[in-house]
């Protein structure tokens, strides 16, 4: 499964997804975070639902981020693919709890919250697109990723007008 030579290859591609990943995650949380302290939402429906998969998805983002930064950087050891690998797929079932409980926060917002929703929808999105590019990019370069959920190959043209949009 795995062998030296794969080490050498770029992990830049690998590295600067997980960023855009990770960096659209902050908005998420910070903007759900937010929603505890007004007054019309501190108790929104789906808000603590979704945090309780938020934390464990920003984990992973960031155990997977560093994993990639060690094998960028120069280190070799299969454990650290092996971390990589379970983070990413580990994120992206998390993600899916949490797209869920954001479709029921926004069911449940206030009235002239919908553009601050929709903001953290889409910030969302663009975690969970780079994620996923960040596990096509690893089987690409011949990492087994061990998840088949039907969801693994995405739209490359949305995630560059998505990241374009961003950054």
């Amino acid at each position: 499964m795995y062998n030296y030579d794969r080490y050498r290859q770029s992990w830049a591609p690998v590295v600067e997804r997980l960023s855009y990943s990770l960096n659209a995650e902050q908005m998420v949380c910070s903007m759900t975070t937010q929603l505890f302290h007004f007054p019309g939402t501190q108790n929104l429906k789906g808000n603590a639902e979704l945090h309780h998969h938020l934390v464990p998805a920003s984990y992973h983002r960031i155990t997977a981020l560093g994993c990639a930064k060690r094998v960028h950087r120069g280190e070799t050891h299969q454990s650290i693919i092996k971390a990589l690998i379970d983070c990413v797929n580990n994120g992206l079932k998390e993600d899916k709890e949490v797209n869920r409980w954001l479709q029921v926060m926004k069911k449940n917002a206030p009235a002239g919250l919908e553009n601050f929703m929709n903001s953290i929808s889409t910030w969302q999105e663009q975690a969970e697109h780079s994620l996923a590019y960040t596990r096509e990019l690893l089987q690409e370069m011949g990492y087994e990723i061990g998840v088949d959920d039907g969801n693994r190959h995405i739209n490359r043209n949305l995630l560059a007008k998505l990241v374009g949009y961003f950054f």
